[in-house]
Formats: structure tokens, sequence, C-alpha cells
């Protein structure tokens, strides 16, 4: 999870029955669980951002900046070797 609270829905606030991968797919979303890229969602914004191309957009971006922040935290990399990791275990860039 990218967030600790997650008890409540990330968007609204309303209590949380949904776990949104922010990288989706069928192969990322299994890679989405392995990185940690999710958060919490009701049911209603959690099928609000699966209807919607710009905050389907917005989860991804919102995604590979986390990914991004984490591989730099933790092996200590530069800004563009980060993005060119996310780049090969996810097949493209969102930004």
């Amino acid at each position: 999870m990218i967030t600790e609270f997650t008890e409540n829905c990330a968007i609204c606030n309303k209590p949380a029955t949904e776990v949104h991968h922010l990288i989706f797919g069928t192969a990322n979303r299994r890679l989405s669980d392995q990185d940690g890229l999710t958060m919490p969602c009701c049911r209603s914004c959690h099928e609000k951002i699966h209807r919607d191309h710009e905050l389907q957009m917005m989860s991804q971006i919102a995604g590979q900046l986390a990914y991004e922040k984490k591989v730099l935290a933790e092996y200590d990399l530069s800004e563009e070797k980060a993005r060119h990791s996310f780049m090969v275990r996810y097949g493209r860039s969102y930004l």
C-alpha cells in the first residue's frame, strides 16, 4: 500500500472495501501487489477510476512515481536509472 491509512478510501474517505492497483492489467496487477503499488478505495471510487481515462492515467502516474521514489531510496539510483527500472519492469513509462 502506498499509504498507511488503509481503513478509508484514499479518494473520498468513506470506508474502504477494495484495493486499487495503481498499475493495472493482467500481469501488472501482480507486479503492483509485489511492489506495494495499491491504495484503499470504496467500491464507487474504484469503479469511477476504471471508467474515467484521466483518473486511470493519474493512477498510473502516481504508481510510477511511488515506484521510482522507493527504488531511489532502496538502491540509491539516479532518477534516470529509477525511471529505466520502472520501464523495464512495467514495459513503459506513464510520465
